[in-house]
């Protein structure tokens, strides 16, 4: 885990600003995952909406593609502290996902499931209103596997374990269950203005 108290060169008075406590301006894209990044062929590649085991809809590549397109600009944050500014990244609002699988969300709480084994929790009302997307694209480019490709969740409101690579789909849950990080001391929720890192933190 990390540790608090992380000093180096102060900001500018706008970077400042813009970040959230304990955080440092980064401008490059620092690789984090819990293992090795894993190959994920196109070719069988779908996403799949649950409410728990029951599938709800399911894309195979080609019908992904073809969902509508959203493009956010913004920051991001990462709880080992580097943030990065104005990263620009395309792909399928969850919004628009919905709507496409022609079902409302019928829990309050969901895992975001990826290729490798990972899973995170998040509030289904931090996703929904504009505030995520399943993300195909950065920088104007087709997603690297390192970084997730070719579709991982963005969150940008929360820190980015939050916004899992990889991924394979979303399963509503009954109840709010802590995912990979959460199991292993990381706050349940994660929000970067808060300094949310760890399961006490307030």
């Amino acid at each position: 885990m990390t540790t608090r108290g992380f000093s180096g060169r102060r900001p500018s008075q706008d970077a400042a600003q813009r970040l959230p406590p304990g955080q440092y301006q980064t401008h490059d894209f620092p690789v984090l995952s819990m293992g090795p990044t894993p190959f994920v062929d196109l070719a069988t590649w779908r996403f799949t909406l649950s409410d728990g085991p029951k599938p709800l809809a399911s894309w195979s590549w080609p019908e992904f593609e073809a969902l509508p397109r959203t493009t956010w600009r913004g920051d991001i944050h990462c709880v080992t502290k580097w943030s990065k500014f104005d990263t620009t990244w395309e792909g399928v609002s969850i919004d628009d996902l919905l709507a496409a699988a022609g079902a409302a969300p019928p829990t309050a709480y969901l895992l975001a499931e990826s290729y490798d084994g990972y899973d995170t929790n998040l509030p289904v009302t931090d996703l929904i209103g504009g505030r995520a997307m399943i993300a195909t694209r950065y920088a104007g480019a087709p997603l690297p596997a390192e970084h997730g490709g070719p579709a991982r969740l963005l969150v940008p409101h929360l820190y980015f374990w939050k916004s899992a690579k990889w991924l394979k789909g979303l399963r509503f849950t009954a109840r709010n269950e802590a995912g990979f990080w959460e199991l292993r001391g990381y706050h349940l929720y994660g929000d970067p203005w808060r300094e949310q890192r760890y399961t006490n933190d307030p």
